[in-house]
């Protein structure tokens, strides 16, 4: 089974459809998705990383995001979401140092 993987750009603009992709490849099975390509992202793609990993777990399994680009991560730990994403700490996105 392909890894979900969506397009470079996860943002307000296309959250819904995305995110709809996404909770279909999980009632599919997938538990793997891969963010690697993803250039564009803002405040709603962490929302909607948060919405599939509580599919995934509703469904009884946990997602593993792989690839995560840095500027999604710093999205991610600036709102403190890390944990919910079962993403493990990164030493180079520290929360206790200052974002640019």
């Amino acid at each position: 089974m392909p890894m979900f993987r969506p397009d470079a750009s996860l943002t307000v603009g296309n959250a819904r459809a995305v995110l709809a992709a996404g909770l279909e490849a999980i009632r599919g099975g997938q538990t793997e998705f891969d963010l690697g390509g993803l250039a564009a992202v803002d405040s709603s793609a962490v929302a909607t990383l948060i919405a599939w990993q509580r599919a995934a777990r509703e469904a009884g399994r946990q997602l593993a995001f792989i690839g995560l680009p840095a500027n999604l991560r710093s999205l991610v730990d600036l709102y403190g979401a890390a944990e919910l994403l079962h993403l493990s700490a990164d030493p180079l996105h520290r929360r206790d140092l200052p974002h640019h």
